[in-house]
């Protein structure tokens, strides 16, 4: 009879192992899928910000000898940070690498904003964080008060043309991305784009110039777009830079 048990209980024992081992696998097989789409969709969208920053780059008037010293040291460093962009994107082999991306071009776009200014003969434009409505078109010129239908508004960094747009009552150019067979503003499209995000906005955590986006200008629409795209970033190692923020996102939900 004690064999029986025993026999039983060993029955049992490899049931519950075997169904365990199941589960696992199952689980790594899904975090598998989940981790590949997270880095497709960011790896989309870095990729198309770097496409565009090289043809802006190609597009700018300095052939002809005609930069002075400081405009030709704008120009190698945004043409450092498009090659430096380039060998980033390359390197990716996790969502949250994709980061380094967005962080490079951040300080590229910078480095043209100076060198547009020089070739014009105008002060140096204030380093200020990117353009809300849509990181990749470089240094913001000011904050703008902004909301969707029915929301309320919030101060947020806007580039000179989408400010112009808002403070004339109009429609900034938001930046969208593809999400299944739609294009979404960036700030619906969930966590698969944290990372690329996070890169355009970490070297401002703490500023005031972005708290207006910090508290509340991304769930303007009544999303819930922070849950979505940056409350989540603990979900991925090693994005920790916008850990204040996410905290005020947080208080702004409670």
């Amino acid at each position: 009879m004690e064999y029986v048990i025993v026999g039983v209980l060993v029955l049992v024992a490899l049931g519950i192992w075997v169904a365990v081992a199941r589960g696992g696998r199952k689980l790594e097989r899904q975090q598998a899928t989940e981790l590949e789409g997270a880095m497709a969709a960011s790896l989309r969208a870095a990729e198309e910000d770097v496409t565009r920053f090289g043809e802006e780059l190609q597009a700018l008037d300095v052939t002809g000898g005609t930069l002075d010293a400081a405009a030709r040291q704008d120009y190698e460093r945004a043409l450092d940070s498009y090659e430096h962009a380039k060998q980033s994107l390359a390197a990716v082999t996790r969502p949250d690498e994709v980061r380094f991306v967005t962080e490079i071009l951040e300080e590229g776009r910078y480095a043209i904003a100076c060198l547009r200014a020089r070739v014009a003969g105008q002060p140096l434009p204030a380093k200020r964080p990117p353009c809300f409505f849509n990181p990749s078109h470089g240094p913001s010129t000011q904050n703008v008060e902004w909301a969707r239908q029915g929301q309320p508004s919030r101060s947020v960094p806007a580039c000179a043309a989408d400010a112009e747009r808002v403070l004339a009552g109009g429609v900034p150019y938001i930046r969208t991305v593809q999400v299944g067979a739609r294009r979404v503003p960036y700030w619906e499209a969930g966590r698969e784009y944290a990372p690329w995000a996070e890169g355009y906005f970490s070297n401002w955590q703490g500023s005031d110039l972005i708290k207006g986006v910090a508290v509340g200008s991304m769930v303007l629409g009544g999303l819930v777009a922070l849950p979505k795209l940056l409350d989540e970033l603990g979900d991925f190692e090693g994005l920790g830079d916008l850990g204040e923020i996410v905290e005020g996102l947080g208080d702004l939900f409670d």
